[in-house]
């Protein structure tokens, strides 16, 4: 089939490159010409294992292609996917300027029949609005003959198994208009996506509205399981249980499973913080209070502060003179994505109390400088106490405590011996659980984790105060040996 891609973000990317090895004829449109120039050199603008890899095979076999050209883009495709951003408004709502500009540019352009496909997350409602955009284009041109159909068709990608996602899917949902129109819309679209039925149906139909719908509600839901996790965690650390433990007893029960149930420093990234705060938005427009939506978005934001209370009730308030070594940036593994990271939130409160960050993330370094950089852009004083290490190991040097913030592999099994010699006191913040407490214990490591036994300290505590001379004393006689 020809299809045209309209957007090139993490989304329309994915989708169009997936779409063209199986066989598929894509374009794919970006305004942004220095992006377009960088695809077509064969670089990728985000970090995505395996994207590169496949955007490249595709594109010297010519079945993938990118383009600036609106004209030409659709011209091209019979299906038209949209799939720009729908970034949060002042309100929480979604942005949708994107989707509709697409949709009048299509209108605008398009000569024969064509099948709108919104690949991009958006509240229920935004078909109707995408097709009276398209129609009104029609109408001005003196066209309104020509035939289309709107589709939902929301995307279920996980940031680092985007490409697994999409080419082995738990479900395709397709949601189309009522009569004729929609009848030869799902036709086409089951044509598109029978690569991936041939094992069995995979594929949900519906109508527009619900489709829209589950995109949200399927994200809302991940959210609430991670928040709940994440409160019940925090309970765990005062009555004295082990969240992990806890978490596998609940997990192996099969009406909850296990995914979505690690205790950590909160959810982020592009999704999950937009996707709560829409469908909340969309409640409050019909006159509804999302009231466990508002509580799973409270306490997520007070969860991106647990490892700063931690480290707060281990030194004082006043952390001048300290530095922390901080593994992770991004707001997950085997992303570049800052997004509402939690270690956005974290550098911001270690920095304002006077703290000495040393950073290293293995991918995502380049955005963080970024991010941090943003987030910071009036305290030039606060940057100048930000560095970023080009490995673990040299991140841990002169550092007093470690704090660790995004689980990639690499942090798993580190040599703790070096760990220990390396850092100026064996101290660990850990927002990921990594490791067992029990070991740490052992190895002499005051480690505080979230929600296990352990994170009360697998040595004895300090008060502030004496934690803090301690940190000092070890200092010195560092820096004099």
């Amino acid at each position: 089939m020809k299809i045209t891609i309209i957007g090139t973000g993490y989304v329309g990317l994915v989708t169009g490159t997936c779409l063209a090895e199986l066989g598929n004829d894509v374009l794919c449109l970006d305004l942004d010409v220095a992006k377009i120039a960088m695809l077509n050199s064969g670089e990728v603008p985000i970090y995505e294992p395996g994207l590169k890899e496949l955007i490249q095979r595709n594109h010297a076999a010519g079945r993938l292609r990118f383009t600036t050209d609106i004209e030409t883009s659709v011209d091209f495709g019979d299906l038209q996917f949209i799939a720009v951003g729908t970034p949060p408004g002042e309100d929480g709502s979604a942005d949708l300027r994107y989707v509709l500009a697409a949709a009048r540019n299509i209108g605008r352009y398009m000569t024969t029949p064509k099948i709108v496909v919104d690949k991009s997350t958006v509240p229920v409602g935004t078909g109707a609005k995408v097709r009276e955009c398209i129609a009104e284009q029609l109408q001005a041109r003196d066209l309104p003959a020509v035939e289309f159909a709107v589709v939902s068709n929301p995307e279920f990608l996980k940031e680092g198994a985007a490409i697994e996602d999409f080419m082995r899917p738990d479900r395709i949902v397709i949601g189309t208009e009522p009569g004729d129109r929609g009848q030869k819309a799902r036709e086409t679209m089951r044509s598109l996506y029978a690569p991936f039925t041939r094992n069995h149906d995979r594929i949900l139909n519906m109508d527009i509205a619900s489709a829209e719908f589950t995109k949200y509600a399927a994200n809302a839901m991940l959210a609430t399981r991670i928040s709940f996790m994440n409160e019940l965690a925090n309970l765990a650390d005062v009555v004295g249980a082990d969240i992990e433990l806890v978490r596998q007893g609940i997990g192996s029960d099969p009406r909850i499973g296990y995914s979505f149930l690690y205790a950590g420093t909160g959810y982020g990234g592009s999704c999950f913080p937009k996707d709560v705060q829409a469908l909340e938005r969309t409640a409050a427009e019909y006159g509804q209070t999302m009231r466990l939506l508002a509580a799973v978005e409270a306490v997520n934001q007070d969860q991106k502060h647990i490892l700063v209370k931690k480290i707060i009730a281990h030194y004082g308030e006043d952390l001048s003179g300290l530095t922390i070594a901080l593994w992770g940036l991004a707001f997950k593994p085997n992303t570049d994505d800052m997004r509402a990271a939690p270690s956005r939130v974290i550098i911001q409160e270690l920095v304002s109390r006077g703290a000495i960050i040393q950073a290293f993330d293995p991918i995502a370094t380049e955005e963080a400088k970024k991010a941090v950089l943003f987030d910071l852009a009036t305290n030039h004083e606060a940057q100048t106490r930000i560095r970023f290490a080009p490995d673990q190991t040299t991140a841990l040097q002169g550092a007093d405590a470690l704090v660790i913030v995004t689980e990639w592999k690499s942090f798993r099994s580190p040599d703790f011996g070096a760990m220990k010699a390396t850092l100026r006191e064996p101290v660990i913040f850990d927002g990921r659980n990594l490791y067992e407490p029990a070991e740490l214990r052992q190895l002499d490591f005051v480690y505080y984790t979230i929600g296990r036994t352990g994170s009360r300290q697998s040595s004895t505590p300090l008060a502030p105060s004496q934690a803090r001379s301690h940190t000092m004393t070890a200092r010195a006689l560092s820096e004099s040996a």
